[in-house]
């Protein structure tokens, strides 16, 4: 398995950084619990998308592209990193963006990753609800080449086999800093949506033969689908890697119970999760992913799937700049 066959530009300030959580496990009770910080990848306030961009940035730029063109929800983590990488090299970004919410807040709508993605210079367009995305900036690119440009289109969270080489780097990243630190690690926990991340790390992971669980907690999808969606993509990944058949059926597990209302809206749990992190840890966790997966972490430990003595390694998948979005959740004038 050679990652260095494949074009990347390197866009990540990495490794990320590795660290025990001393108050967070305190206040659980339960398993050690450390972080492994890919919010911290340095992109426009960083996040796992910058991991995949990398790869897929590079494929744009060797395929001779002008513009690349991506698609996401309103407060879209990889809308705004795309849009970022595209700046930094170069390249024209365009950007659909899905009202999969409802929500008419003026932060909603303008500030966060929206103030970022116009910020690096992105032209965006917007669509309702309940359409096939992808097939919809298809389209916008295919009239855009009809013009002449050279487009390069990247799927919702930059989930395809090239992508999610990004996150087969960051499993070998992860277990070299588990040997480095003597960590025996039980478990590894995180957010789980477009599906990128989890293929990524667990065709890196099987294919290392590192015998660690990998846990993701839906932020979308039901279980099945999202398990279907994961296991067909790392069937890909593994594949472009020269290694198929790595990754089996029962090696995906997605555990959906805590999507709440919907996708980009935040339960009782998700709101808990954000306030037991930043006031634990000083950790911002963001509303739409990394706090799902956060609050699925700590039902998960108080009810004893995860025990004490164990290691937990949660994989913070960043996007807290979202979190100006989202004002409205918060009674933030009542405690100013």
């Amino acid at each position: 398995m050679n990652l260095a066959q494949f074009p990347r530009v390197h866009l990540a300030h990495l490794p990320t950084p590795l660290e025990f959580m001393p108050r967070l496990t305190e206040a659980l009770g339960g398993p050690d619990i450390w972080i492994k910080r890919d919010d911290c990848t340095g992109l426009s306030t960083g996040g796992n998308k910058t991991r995949k961009l990398e790869f897929l940035m590079a494929e744009a730029r060797d395929q001779g592209a002008d513009i690349v063109l991506t698609q996401g929800a309103t407060q879209s983590n990889h809308a705004r990193q795309t849009a970022a990488a595209a700046a930094k090299l170069g390249m024209d970004c365009h950007i659909l963006l899905e009202d999969r919410t409802g929500y008419n807040h003026e932060n909603y709508k303008y500030n966060g990753n929206v103030l970022l993605d116009v910020l690096h210079g992105a032209s965006i367009e917007h669509r309702g609800p309940d359409l096939d995305m992808n097939a919809e900036m298809e389209d916008v690119a295919d009239k855009m080449r009809a013009d002449g440009r050279n487009a390069y289109t990247i799927p919702g969270g930059g989930s395809n086999a090239t992508g999610a080489l990004g996150y087969v780097n960051c499993a070998l990243e992860m277990l070299n800093q588990f040997v480095t630190t003597s960590l025996k690690v039980d478990h590894i926990v995180h957010a789980t949506g477009s599906a990128g991340t989890q293929a990524g790390l667990v065709t890196g992971l099987k294919a290392t033969n590192a015998n660690i669980p990998l846990l993701g907690i839906g932020v979308r999808a039901p279980k099945l689908k999202q398990e279907e969606n994961v296991y067909n993509l790392a069937v890909k990944t593994a594949e472009k890697l020269g290694c198929p058949g790595v990754v089996a059926p029962e090696d995906v597990v997605a555990n959906t119970d805590y999507v709440g209302p919907g996708y980009g809206i935040p339960a009782a749990d998700t709101l808990e999760a954000i306030d037991i992190f930043a006031r634990t840890e000083a950790i911002l966790l963001d509303p739409v992913y990394s706090a799902k997966g956060a609050a699925g972490l700590i039902d998960l430990i108080r009810k004893g799937q995860f025990k004490k003595g164990e290691t937990v390694v949660f994989l913070h998948t960043g996007g807290a700049i979202g979190l100006t979005g989202y004002t409205h959740e918060f009674d933030v004038a009542a405690k100013a």
